[in-house]
């Protein structure tokens, strides 16, 4: 094996018996306030930054293990780890009660059916990703939902972007937070949202309506946000009970997804809930 391949594969993600690792600062600490750190793994002679100090005083708050590692050995984990890597445990999946407005349970990956079996709060947000690809707009997109209190973050189990150390770390470590439901058929996923109250709207250019002509809907909304390259599926656009896109008055025609998610929670949805 030459030495360029070796150097290659030591610096692809490593995953353990005990989950998986993610490196980079805001996404260790996230992971340490969601209590899914096994231990923290700190380069030799850190540079001590008020960031990095913060990290050690909550794994040490939360009695999280830190342990001194050489470089090498932490290349060989992550890439790009800014001197600290997190191992992961894998959590079982749990509910956000709706009595709860912030997150006090340890999220994990959600099934079809455990979405049914949720309580959601009376203006919960619901978002859902159909075919979202690229692990960074995955991690992006999650960013946006978690920060504007969505309850439940849904995407597909095919063809689409997987919750990698690349994801976790692009959400700032959202998506250690934020329930996930990854479901086989997303037109499913959204009749059962729909039986327990759910009005579902469909991010879509072609929409005739804009959001800044149609009021957002009170009471519980999912927003659906489809691929970049295709859109929402068909059947997904079907089953929505309303579509709307974003006024676009530069030149450019459109918004990647996780920049589309982010206006339409921000400038839509969250202040029908603020009023």
């Amino acid at each position: 094996m030459s030495r360029e391949r070796d150097r290659q594969q030591r610096r692809r993600p490593v995953f353990t018996t005990d989950g998986t690792v993610v490196g980079g600062r805001r996404a260790v600490t996230e992971a340490i306030r969601a209590g899914r750190a096994t231990e923290v793994l700190v380069v030799s002679s850190p540079k001590v930054t008020q960031g990095m100090q913060g990290l050690l005083d909550a794994a040490r708050g939360a009695d999280v293990p830190i342990r001194v590692s050489p470089r090498t050995r932490l290349d060989a984990l992550a890439a790009n780890h800014q001197g600290v890597v997190a191992r992961l445990r894998a959590d079982q999946p749990r509910a956000r009660s709706s009595e709860a407005p912030a997150i006090d349970a340890l999220p994990g990956t959600l099934s079809e059916r455990d979405m049914a079996d949720l309580e959601y709060a009376p203006d919960a947000i619901v978002v859902i990703l159909d075919g979202i690809t690229d692990p960074q707009n995955l991690g992006a997109a999650a960013r946006s939902a978690e920060a504007s209190g969505a309850a439940l973050l849904v995407t597909r189990t095919k063809r689409a972007a997987d919750v990698t150390a690349v994801a976790v770390r692009a959400s700032a470590g959202a998506l250690l937070h934020l329930p996930h439901a990854r479901v086989a058929n997303i037109p499913r996923a959204i009749e059962r949202l729909q039986d327990v109250g759910f009005w579902v709207v469909g991010l879509d250019g072609a929409a005739p309506s804009s959001i800044a002509d149609e009021p957002c809907p009170t009471g519980r909304v999912a927003i659906v946000i489809g691929s970049e390259g295709t859109g929402m599926a068909r059947l997904v656009r079907e089953r929505c009970d309303a579509l709307v896109s974003l006024p676009m008055r530069g030149k450019v025609g459109s918004l990647n997804a996780s920049a589309s998610l982010a206006a339409v929670l921000y400038a839509w949805v969250l202040p029908t809930r603020e009023r």
